[in-house]
């Protein structure tokens, strides 16, 4: 892992312009996605969408660490191994409310 207080080799100009359209596209990919999912009438305590709210609200919080930040949003908090996958697949977002906890 690298250490958060090693700058960037690249200057942060040259990064901004690399990388800019490239993420603001993606921006507006998440802000399509959630448009989606209101005009379908998902509901407000969606799991996934709640997680999605909150990794969303890290973004705005500066420090070095935002993607690990955003990573437990998403992750499963729990320490011990459960004896059998509840189904096939990831849902990409801890549910809370899941019966493992």
């Amino acid at each position: 892992m690298t250490n958060p207080d090693e700058r960037c080799p690249v200057p942060a100009d040259e990064v901004v312009g690399r990388y800019f359209l490239e993420h603001r596209a993606k921006l507006l990919d998440i802000a399509a996605f959630l448009d989606r999912v209101e005009r379908a009438g998902a509901p407000d305590d969606d799991f996934r969408i709640e997680a999605m709210h909150r990794a969303i609200d890290q973004l705005g919080v500066k420090g070095h660490d935002r993607a690990r930040r955003i990573q437990e949003i998403f992750s499963d908090p729990s320490l011990e191994p459960v004896d059998a996958a509840p189904m096939k697949g990831a849902l990409g977002a801890h549910d809370p409310e899941s019966a493992d906890d």
